[in-house]
């Protein structure tokens, strides 16, 4: 199911022969093409498609940073604490879970590799309007479908983490310096790209299991309403919940019968799946000299807990960042399935480890370190992880087309049926009126981990009366307007020659 890293090292090489090419080398191969010609081919250009998805697995850790985007969300809400030895332990994490980070300590790799997807999406663009032989018409359209929708994903990843950035369609020339766009201006560029990748038609409803991991119909309409509920846009509200009513009443996608194996190997994929980041380790050479190469992924290693026995209850150890809240374990009823399957109660099993900073013997089951979870490696265990990232699931379909509804003034009883659903399925026989509060609440539950409950607070405003100092002296600050984005990296100022104003964090 990840055929798709197949053409990786093809990719990755078609690019490298094209990143030398400025004016000033004047430099020209007597037996290699030049980036013009090689990408006039069919095959070529398929692997720079290929490429535009490669960024998606970087955000773990890339450029010499560890910032998997999910956890970078989470740690800002309530659901996670830090972690790590000490405060001083991935420092830029901890001044964002306080709501202090600055220009020069705050995550700069998700900016770097955001603005590195977006230049690959405009590649293969780029590349189609030069021609491209051999293409069908139907070729073309399914390429320009996926990098609209990816463009719009890794343009997602900068407008909820800073906002105000800047932004391009056609990839820069010298001096390469881009206009810095409103969050509102970049939200308009992102709808644009989605609507336009849905117009041309040419993306399946669901991929085959080779293909799985492609941009999809749904997917794009997930992400759609993602943005537009983001963005409180109410006059797509309507388009919105008819996009989530269409993967609902799809034979293709449905809710997994259970929820605790959604996360294992066996529920990747799964009918509930409407899109994952892929990560494999079978023969994985990812490691620390080379990071991006494909292969697995380091987020087990860093939210499993220290010096934990090999193989003890089933898992392996890590590094003890992102221990869960007392409170996140407590909030669930003992008869919900989800509580077990999400909170690994590592206090429980007697097991000795190494008791890390902000540790109350918790951890996210999700995503933590399985016993045979890097088997079949070929380089560094510890970034070699086979974890899928689970992005949208039909769960959240169901969710948001309750939450639609209530605020389009639509059905309720439509609305109860939906929020229920995901009820019944976790096990929970009271059924629930679907309110808002109730919705956010169910939301909370089913999505621990994955990068879903701060930006719900935002978008609903509840940030600055739920983002509050709490009762263990660990977070201080409590969340205003002001810290909607996260100051822009000083280095990106440095940059940018006077042409980037920084946020008012």
């Amino acid at each position: 199911m990840n055929s798709i890293y197949k053409a990786l090292g093809a990719a990755a090489l078609a690019i490298g022969m094209c990143g030398c090419g400025d004016d000033f080398l004047n430099v020209t191969s007597p037996t290699q093409p030049s980036s013009d010609e090689y990408f006039s081919e069919k095959d070529h250009v398929e692997e720079a498609v290929v490429a535009a998805y490669d960024p998606l697995q970087w955000t773990d850790w890339g450029m010499n940073e560890y910032a998997p985007y999910t956890m970078m969300s989470d740690i800002m809400a309530d659901d996670f604490w830090v972690g790590g030895a000490n405060a001083n332990d991935n420092q830029n994490w901890h001044l964002m879970a306080n709501f202090e980070a600055t220009p020069l300590k705050v995550i700069t790799s998700l900016w770097i590799e955001g603005f590195s997807g977006i230049k690959r999406c405009n590649d293969v663009l780029e590349d189609i309007e030069k021609g491209v032989d051999g293409a069908t018409d139907a070729d073309i359209a399914l390429w320009q479908a996926q990098v609209y929708v990816l463009r719009a994903f890794y343009a997602n990843w900068l407008w909820k983490f800073y906002g105000n950035v800047p932004y391009y369609e056609r990839n820069l020339t010298f001096p390469y310096i881009a206009e810095q766009v409103s969050a509102d201006d970049l939200y308009a560029y992102m709808v644009s790209d989605i609507e336009k990748a849905l117009e041309l038609k040419a993306l399946p409803w669901r991929s085959p299991d080779s293909e799985a991991g492609r941009i999809t119909t749904a997917m794009a309409y997930m992400l759609y309403a993602e943005i537009v509920m983001y963005q409180r846009d109410n006059s797509r509200y309507p388009t919105a919940l008819r996009y989530m009513k269409e993967i609902i009443d799809s034979p293709e996608y449905d809710l997994a019968p259970d929820y605790t194996k959604i996360f294992k190997p066996e529920g990747e994929w799964c009918q509930e799946s409407i899109f994952e980041i892929n990560y494999i380790s079978e023969n994985a050479t990812r490691d620390w000299g080379a990071p991006l190469t494909a292969g697995g992924t380091v987020l087990p290693t860093l939210i499993s807990p220290n010096n934990w026995p090999s193989g003890g209850d089933g898992h392996n150890g890590g590094w003890g960042f992102c221990p869960l809240r007392l409170e996140t374990y407590e909030m669930f009823s003992p008869d919900d399935k989800r509580r077990d399957a999400t909170c690994w109660n590592v206090a429980a099993t007697g097991i000795e480890y190494n008791k890390r900073y902000q540790d109350f013997g918790l951890f996210l089951e999700k995503y933590a370190a399985q016993a045979d979870g890097n088997a079949g490696q070929k380089a560094s265990s510890e970034l070699n992880y086979n974890n899928n990232w689970r992005i949208f699931r039909y769960s959240e379909a169901l969710l948001n087309a309750a939450e639609l509804l209530v605020a389009t003034g639509g059905s309720n009883a439509e609305a109860k049926g939906y929020l229920n659903a995901v009820r019944k399925r976790a096990g929970l026989k009271t059924e629930l009126e679907p309110t808002l509060d109730n919705i956010l609440a169910e939301r909370r539950l089913e999505f621990v981990g994955e990068g879903k409950r701060y930006w719900d607070l935002i978008r609903t405003d509840r940030a600055a009366t739920t983002l509050v100092p709490d009762t263990y002296g660990y977070r201080t600050n409590t969340w205003s307007p002001n810290k909607k984005h996260l100051p822009i990296p000083q280095s990106e100022i440095d940059r940018s020659q006077g042409t980037l104003t920084q946020n008012p964090y």
